[in-house]
């Protein structure tokens, strides 16, 4: 039997070597978009369904979901939800996003993915001062474009706990993206519509737990390429949640040839 010690110990690096160190300073950012995390179903085959639940250290939820409707051809869509209260701020973000794929497997355990599609909400954000009298409303909608691509590979390390082994799996989502605020206001006084370019490297590491089911930690940062007072890239991507996958080659999954 594996001490504790070292279980907890490999499990730490497994996650970091998946995952870039999420930025900090999320707190006090200007940005009035909220990157949702990119989706990554990694599917094999036609007919196979990928869901996932998913959060953050900020409150941030998403929800996705994709469904391969035909063989290397696969629909994908993400709820993502932001609402917190703090004293200096209340912050609410909602986005939705949908898109299409191709999708393959390769040799050696190894799946590509290639998306495009549209995204689309509400963001805004109350400033009070410090007698917690509001001192300023920021808001607006949001429009997006995107093209994305998912890289992953199993790998032949498990992780040991007990009697039994839980299978690691690594990936690459590397997504580009045009946003745009419209319709933004600033204490009700409208403001011209604002555009940023954003490139989301992100990195993943999934833990084979039972079944359909895989723990999974995503992270990763945002850049952008026109620097804005509102629309930057200011807020990373760090996720950690529990997905789902049924219908899908289980020879990959199980990491067998």
């Amino acid at each position: 039997m594996v001490p504790p010690q070292k279980t907890l110990r490999f499990l730490r690096r497994a996650l970091l070597r998946g995952g870039v160190p999420a930025a900090a300073g999320l707190a006090g950012c200007t940005s009035l978009y909220f990157p949702p995390p990119p989706h990554a179903p990694l599917l094999t085959q036609k007919s196979e369904f990928y869901g996932s639940v998913s959060t953050n250290q900020q409150n941030n939820f998403a929800f996705q979901g994709a469904y391969a409707f035909a063989d290397h051809l696969a629909a994908a869509g993400t709820f993502s939800s932001l609402h917190r209260f703090k004293s200096d701020k209340t912050e609410n973000f909602d986005f939705g996003e949908a898109s299409v794929g191709y999708f393959t497997r390769l040799p050696d355990r190894r799946v590509l993915e290639v998306y495009a599609g549209l995204g689309g909400g509400s963001t805004d954000r109350t400033e009070r001062s410090d007698d917690q009298v509001p001192a300023r409303r920021l808001e607006g909608s949001l429009a997006k474009v995107f093209v994305q691509v998912n890289y992953a590979s199993k790998k032949k390390k498990s992780l040991h706990l007990g009697h039994h082994d839980f299978p690691l799996s690594y990936g690459t989502a590397l997504r580009l993206s045009y946003v745009q605020l419209n319709n933004f206001r600033i204490d009700g006084q409208g403001q011209a519509p604002i555009g940023n370019v954003i490139f989301e490297p992100v990195t993943f590491t999934r833990v084979q737990l039972a079944g359909p089911f895989q723990l999974q930690l995503m992270s990763g940062q945002a850049f952008g390429f026109h620097p804005n007072a509102y629309l930057k890239a200011a807020n990373s991507v760090f996720q950690l949640g529990v997905i789902v996958s049924l219908g899908g080659s289980n020879s990959w999954k199980a990491g067998t040839q």
